[in-house]
Parts: structure tokens; sequence; C-alpha cells
């Protein structure tokens, strides 16, 4: 295991799960189940600095859609 402030020069992936929630995982290493890479890989400096630009809601997509439907539902 790899303390916060050691270096660290593995290569990390990108990885997503059906509720859009944005991770890294070893890129050597299959993600877990219910999760898949992006195609996005690097330094774990890169691949944070990636999840930052692109998960801009950190809502779980199942609450987002719900939010929607209510939001839907109350105009009508």
């Amino acid at each position: 295991m790899f303390q916060a402030d050691e270096p660290d020069d593995r290569t990390y992936a990108v990885v997503v799960n059906e509720e859009e929630q944005y991770s890294i995982w070893p890129a050597e290493q299959n993600p877990p189940v219910g999760w898949q890479r992006t195609g996005v890989s690097g330094t774990k400096a890169a691949c944070l600095h990636n999840i930052e630009r692109v998960w801009v809601d950190m809502r779980p997509l199942s609450l987002r859609r719900w939010m929607q439907e209510q939001t839907a539902t109350a105009a009508e």
C-alpha cells in the first residue's frame, strides 16, 4: 500500500460506473465489477485532473433523473 507522501510513479486509468461516478484504478489491473475504463490513463495527478474536469455534477445519475422527473411532474 502506498502512503500519501511516497512518490507514486504508477499508471492509473480513469474508470466510471453506471451511476456516472468516477474514480481511478491501477492501469495494469482490471477495474472492479460495475466499473468501466473511460479511455483516459496516465499519472495519478493527470487522471484526477481529468475527473475534476469532467465530473461536474457529483450526484448519482439515478438521483439526477429522479429530480428531473419531479421537476417535470411539478410543471404539469
